[in-house]
């Protein structure tokens, strides 16, 4: 059994990503429903937050049936990072996550997020000044390093565990490598098979597939994964891996039924928290991952973007659903991030962490 505290994971636990802009409540609960162990919330900046910012505070929000959540905030300074810890901890999660991993610039020109990687010693003050501004179990989301020359991730989880941290996720890149290439995982196995490590050690880098995380746990002994991008519009992603851990074998790839009923879902939890007007246009960044590999669907993506009532975005999804009820997915891998033929990313995709 994993533990995070008094917080029970289970024995492999499947953690959802922190992505701005992604992981927010309405993602969180379809994720929840279709296997998730563990979610965070979007990163939180603490500066916002004791500038009492409105998006700032509304990302506290959590709801009962997502727990365990954990809120993640980050910061380059020691005391509005204490302030901020205080804050969420009257928000009442069941932990508080620091990311010291996000790579983009106006993140780590700061000091802030990766930027911090380059000053072990500040890492270690600022993470103990928030373990000490709270009762709440305190984890941190890091990167092996700056660059290849600073893969000093063997370190720093004795340092922050040795200052009270209760479990630490490793993204297998360093800050310059961004999302390209491929994440490597040879340190963070490393990490976990330290005999004085004693936390729970999670992984996180392209793990899009059930045998990726079925890699993870056999050969590098990790505690758990952590999940983003390959849940984007796939939430059955743990589900799946679950099953295959379990079994050995495949889940059969969700029907366009299964994948308009979630949808569904998604949406009127977006529209509950959000309102008509947000909770719809926000959800429109979303239709393109539900309905991915369906033949000729643009127009009825166009319509969904255009459509401004639930009921009428409903009815496109109930016309999907007619219109490719035969239709048979088939099981493919999931790019990995920096992959050849992959997307290049936006800089609001690196700012979401959308690759891990």
């Amino acid at each position: 059994m994993v533990k995070i505290g008094n917080i029970e994971l289970g024995e492999f636990p499947l953690l959802l990503a922190p992505m701005e802009d992604v992981s927010d409540p309405p993602f969180r609960a379809v994720c929840k429903i279709n296997g998730a162990d563990l979610m965070y919330s979007e990163f939180i900046s603490s500066e916002g937050l004791i500038r009492d910012a409105i998006k700032s505070r509304q990302k506290l929000d959590i709801f009962d049936y997502e727990r365990p959540v954990g809120i993640q905030i980050f910061g380059g300074d020691e005391e509005p990072m204490a302030m901020a810890a205080q804050i969420v901890e009257a928000a009442n999660p069941d932990l508080l996550d620091i990311n010291f991993g996000c790579p983009v610039k106006k993140v780590t020109c700061k000091g802030a997020g990766a930027g911090i990687l380059k000053d072990i010693p500040k890492m270690v003050k600022l993470t103990e000044a928030v373990v000490k501004a709270t009762k709440l179990p305190v984890t941190v989301k890091t990167r092996l390093g700056w660059d290849d020359d600073t893969k000093n991730i063997e370190e720093v989880a004795q340092r922050l565990q040795d200052v009270g941290i209760r479990a630490l996720t490793i993204h297998g890149r360093t800050r310059t490598q961004m999302y390209k290439g491929h994440a490597d995982w040879t340190l963070i196995g490393k990490v976990k098979n330290n005999p004085r490590i004693h936390i729970p050690i999670f992984g996180n880098g392209d793990i899009c597939t059930p045998e990726q995380a079925l890699n993870a746990r056999e050969k590098y002994g990790v505690d758990g994964v952590m999940i983003g991008r390959a849940a984007i519009g796939y939430p059955w992603i743990f589900n799946e891996i679950k099953h295959f851990l379990a079994t050995g074998k495949h889940l059969p790839p969700p029907t366009v039924e299964e994948r308009v009923k979630v949808c569904k879902q998604h949406l009127r939890h977006s529209i509950s928290w959000k309102g008509d007007v947000v909770g719809i246009l926000e959800m429109r960044r979303h239709y393109t991952n539900y309905l991915k590999g369906l033949p000729h669907i643009k127009e009825f993506r166009a319509q969904l973007v255009t459509c401004n009532t639930a009921s009428a975005i409903e009815s496109v999804l109930d016309a999907v659903a007619l219109q490719y009820k035969d239709h048979i997915f088939e099981r493919t891998m999931a790019p990995m991030a920096g992959s050849e033929g992959t997307a290049i990313q936006t800089e609001r995709e690196l700012a979401c962490g959308i690759a891990d």
